[in-house]
């Protein structure tokens, strides 16, 4: 994990979106990576960089994924859903009931 910079973490709040259900989050993955972690934010894309150990194959990325948000934010894997970009580095991903304002602390703390 990465330190966060407060004015990073301001700007992250375009990626982290309040919906009905819950909290969404737009990510931005790269599977095949070295570790799974918070790489950062691009700012151009408004979507957090998450990098994933896992190769993108057969939804293996998606599932650790699912994983690493779960242990991130204290959560069962049940209230994580990929909403959009399943098969794309583009993704959406819901958080039921999911608290925005925890949410934007744990990614800051990391």
């Amino acid at each position: 994990m990465i330190n966060i910079s407060p004015i990073i973490l301001e700007l992250m709040k375009d990626a982290v979106r309040i919906s009905r259900e819950g909290v969404i989050l737009d990510l931005e993955i790269t599977a095949g990576a070295k570790e799974t972690a918070i790489q950062g934010y691009n700012p151009w894309r408004r979507r957090i960089e998450v990098r994933i150990a896992q190769r993108a194959q057969k939804g293996k990325a998606n599932g650790e994924l699912i994983s690493f948000l779960s242990k991130l934010f204290n959560i069962s894997p049940k209230n994580i859903e990929i909403v959009s970009g399943m098969a794309s580095s583009k993704k959406s991903v819901m958080i039921f009931q999911g608290n925005h304002e925890e949410i934007l602390e744990i990614l800051g703390s990391k």
